[in-house]
């Protein structure tokens, strides 16, 4: 009889999380993969490519590049991005300028780095992995395009 009562609750309660919906039900979960590389020498500048893929199936092939200035100098290849994009509606949103600050420092044959780059509401949680070496602080745009 108490095995009969626990499956019930379980059934219920199952049933009652399916109704639960994310706080923002209108957005999608998007994801980047990406490649990069670039150099810097007070002006910084970086590009590569990616893809997109949300989690309503659609994917869009992506051109990226990341321009800026400061006191920065270093070469820089990431082979292992990813990235987590927030307040997403439609893959379109993704495309555009994104502001960017970063302090940086690293050398090495794998170095790793995590950087959040945002653009109105939306916003772009990077990390990847890769060689080089840099140092310096900076501030520019990161730039997605098809």
């Amino acid at each position: 009889m108490n095995s009969s009562r626990t499956l019930l609750a379980a059934a219920m309660l199952a049933g009652s999380l399916g109704a639960i919906q994310p706080v923002h039900a209108d957005e999608l979960v998007c994801r980047l993969a990406f490649e990069m590389s670039g150099w810097s020498a007070f002006y910084k500048t970086a590009s590569g490519g990616g893809t997109v893929t949300c989690d309503n199936g659609q994917s869009m092939v992506v051109k990226l590049r990341a321009k800026g200035g400061g006191l920065t100098f270093g070469k820089t290849e990431i082979e292992d991005g990813h990235g987590r994009f927030s307040g997403i509606h439609r893959i379109e949103d993704v495309l555009g300028h994104y502001a960017t600050a970063e302090a940086h420092a690293g050398s090495g044959a794998s170095s790793s780095k995590a950087q959040v780059v945002t653009k109105g509401d939306v916003s772009l949680a990077l990390t990847g992995t890769g060689h080089g070496f840099n140092l310096g602080v900076a501030a520019g745009a990161f730039i997605i395009e098809r």
